[in-house]
Formats: C-alpha cells, sequence, structure tokens
C-alpha cells in the first residue's frame, strides 16, 4: 500500500473507530442479528454489568507483593533472592513505588494515616501483635479482607484472611500510606 493510501485509512480508523484516545467511547460491536437484553431482563441471578476503571497505584504495588507468594521467610531477610521477613517484604515492596518505608515493623506503625480495619483498602499496612505488646508483625492489605505478609508459620510468603480468628484477636491497628 502507497503511503497516501495508508495515511488515508489511518485518518480514518482515527476519525470514525471507538478508541478512547480520540474521546470516542469503546464500545463492543454484536454480530448481525444479535440482539442485547432488555434493562428489564436484569434480575439478581443477571446483574447490570459492572464498569472497571484503570488500575490504581494500590493495585500495581498489590500485584507486586502477589508477585512474591512463595518466597521463604527469612529472619531479617529483605529481597525475593535470599527471602523476607514482614518488615522486610513491605520495605521491598513499597522502594519498587520509590516509597521510603522505615526496617522495623515498630517504625513502620508509627508512618502514615490510622484506618480502621471496617475502613482497609488494598495497600494499607495491617498490624499485629504475635510475640509481644506492640506491633510484631505487618502485612500489606490485597483486599478489606485478605493480606499479604512473610510469616514464620509454613515459611513462605502467603495470602490470609484478616478476620481468621488468629489474625482477628491479634490485629492493632492499621496505616494508609498514600
Amino acid at each position: 500500500m502507497r503511503r497516501p493510501a495508508l495515511l488515508a485509512l489511518l485518518i480514518f480508523l482515527m476519525t470514525t473507530g471507538g478508541c478512547a484516545s480520540n474521546g470516542g467511547a469503546a464500545r463492543p460491536q454484536p454480530f448481525p442479528g444479535a440482539a442485547f437484553p432488555a434493562e428489564s431482563t436484569r434480575g439478581p441471578d443477571r446483574p447490570a454489568p459492572t464498569v472497571v476503571g484503570a488500575p490504581t497505584a494500590a493495585d500495581a504495588l498489590v500485584e507486586t507483593a502477589l508477585s512474591f507468594r512463595g518466597v521463604p521467610y527469612v529472619f531479617g531477610g529483605n529481597d525475593p533472592q535470599t527471602g523476607f521477613d514482614c518488615s522486610g517484604l513491605v520495605r521491598f515492596v513499597f522502594a519498587q513505588y520509590s516509597i521510603d518505608v522505615p526496617r522495623t515493623v515498630a517504625d513502620q506503625f508509627r508512618i502514615g494515616i490510622p484506618v480502621r480495619l471496617t475502613d482497609l483498602r488494598a495497600g494499607d499496612l495491617v498490624f499485629f501483635s504475635t510475640t509481644g505488646p506492640g506491633p510484631t508483625h505487618v502485612g500489606i492489605a490485597v483486599s478489606r479482607d485478605q493480606f499479604i505478609h512473610a510469616p514464620t508459620t509454613n515459611g513462605v510468603v502467603r495470602v490470609e484472611p484478616v478476620d481468621s480468628t488468629y489474625w482477628h484477636e491479634r490485629f492493632i491497628g492499621a496505616r494508609r500510606l498514600f
């Protein structure tokens, strides 16, 4: 195809397409003869579709943390090659996004904005008192009800429910850094 024809085709596609970058709304095109269900046919078993927005910084941070599932627990560990302890995992994950977090659980508990457990969001830090008074364990909220951490039990980075009996009884606070 010659350049003028290619250029004309490109201009045509850019001005008539449904790309969000040119102000149009991207919409799927139905097959010929296909019909969309009427609004009245939606019910509890057929809810309206949900529109999903662009990923947030917290989503990216959580995805990074989740990529370390299975990395072994190592006391004092602070990288995926040698292993992580709980605060080392938090520090390493946040550092990937140029967020400087202190090294120890106690120091991490002093930063950010306090958050209630009922207001927990992905990316928040969750703190527990496990081996003594005050904050002794930390993880990163994956959602309102789950967190990722590097525990000594089973020896690997993993996701667990915040509201399990063990963790709920030991929860002492949460902090939001962004």
